[in-house]
């Protein structure tokens, strides 16, 4: 396997994901790379369904192996929510600040911090096969929002074991514990055996 497609059109997520894999022999291309605008409905009701659908219609449109991810945060004081709905959750609000403010207050009401961020991978090399690779990171949410770099809910999730939130870290730190770098490494392991 020569090239790959990554089924995405998040800049800030093709940028993570093309900087995890450059030190592999491995062409990476985006969405424009193979003229590919549309998207399919993610139904799913898990993060591994969502991240399937994805990457099925990538392989089935451009005949290229492909791979999507889907992710999302936790939140124990939301019940473990919002999960395969985060985007949809954070876009419910005027901006992100006011959507962490509102979680912030949830959390602080009910006294639980603990939360986790999941990304669910799928890879498509032939019709209707494939293989899915998981990342998990845990952690709490912030008393503030913190932090310009990352995107999402980065600016209140604080990894376990740090005193930062992911927004507060470098690219790079943040790649070497993402839940995203996490299941990009079992891809690109997988890749190369």
């Amino acid at each position: 396997m020569k090239q790959l497609l990554f089924f995405s059109n998040n800049k800030n997520k093709i940028i993570e994901i093309e900087k995890i894999f450059r030190k592999f022999d491995l062409k990476l291309l985006s969405l424009n790379d193979v003229n590919l605008r549309e998207e399919p409905k993610e139904n799913g009701q898990t993060f591994e369904e969502n991240a399937k659908i994805k990457s099925d219609f990538g392989f089935n449109k451009t005949g290229i192996p492909c791979f999507a991810d889907d992710s999302g945060i936790c939140i124990e004081a939301l019940n473990w929510k919002p999960g395969v709905r985060s985007k949809r959750f954070l876009n419910g609000f005027k901006n992100n600040k006011t959507c962490f403010k509102n979680i912030i207050k949830s959390i602080k009401k009910k006294s639980k911090l603990n939360a986790y961020f999941k990304t669910s991978i799928s890879l498509s090399i032939h019709n209707d096969q494939n293989i899915v690779f998981n990342g998990k990171i845990d952690g709490i949410i912030s008393n503030e929002i913190k932090g310009g770099f990352g995107f999402g809910y980065d600016p209140i999730f604080i990894p376990k074991n740090y005193k930062r939130t992911l927004a507060e870290l470098s690219t790079r730190e943040k790649n070497e514990i993402s839940h995203r770098s996490i299941a990009v490494t079992k891809l690109i392991n997988f890749l190369s055996n």
